[in-house]
């Protein structure tokens, strides 16, 4: 093969997956749009918040990926939104603890101990939603995140019958939102993958503890 015939065929090539990409980003975000609220006064009122998780700090500045959410769920409690918060994340080892991290702030915002629940099992964004129905009954909640991220979340509930809506809370500008926004598209194409071609499952799924209130 020619140099030249190779440059053509490697433009063809990463020109193709580009179109794949962006057409998966577009997809995503067309058909999650109606579920997706900007501000805590005009979302619908849901029992559950599901709040996801990140870590509190980038090196020894605080993520502002983080505050937002945070300051977001406690808007919502405040405002009679939600009543209790799944909090999902990553429990990687005692120094990380993102689950346990949120809680201890939303304890310093003065929500209830009982009206929250933790998810030490949510390790990426498919666990944290599947988990939330199979796991703790939830068939119904608000999904707390930034927008690009609510996109995702919506997609992969509405495609295992989870009614969930999302308040998309700010996020940095400038080229940590931009890099973040990037690793997001390739993210969404991970997830067509594995919903649709790999079948994946949470990681572990377990006993159910359910934090849906008895309606008896």
């Amino acid at each position: 093969m020619s140099y030249k015939r190779f440059i053509t065929s490697a433009f063809t090539v990463l020109l193709s997956i580009i179109i794949v990409l962006t057409s998966i980003d577009v997809w995503i975000a067309y058909r999650t749009q109606d579920r997706i609220y900007s501000e805590v006064s005009t979302i619908p009122k849901r029992n559950i918040g599901l709040v996801l998780g990140t870590s509190k700090y980038i090196g020894r500045h605080l993520n502002p990926f983080y505050t937002f959410r945070i300051n977001a769920a406690k808007d919502l409690f405040q405002q009679h939104k939600v009543e209790v918060f799944l909090l999902s994340g990553d429990n990687a080892h005692r120094s990380y603890n993102e689950p346990w991290t949120m809680k201890r702030d939303l304890l310093k915002a003065q929500i209830p101990e009982s009206n929250i629940f933790l998810d030490y099992a949510g390790f990426r964004t498919l666990d944290s939603v599947i988990r939330a129905k199979k796991v703790f009954d939830a068939d119904q909640f608000t999904i707390v995140t930034q927008r690009f991220h609510c996109e995702r979340a919506l997609f992969i509930a509405k495609t295992f019958g989870i009614d969930a809506i999302c308040l998309a809370v700010p996020g940095p500008d400038g080229k940590a939102g931009l890099s973040v926004r990037f690793r997001e598209t390739l993210a969404r194409a991970k997830a067509i993958l594995d919903i649709y071609i790999l079948n994946v499952e949470p990681k572990f799924l377990g006993p159910k503890e359910s934090i849906v209130p008895s309606t008896s």
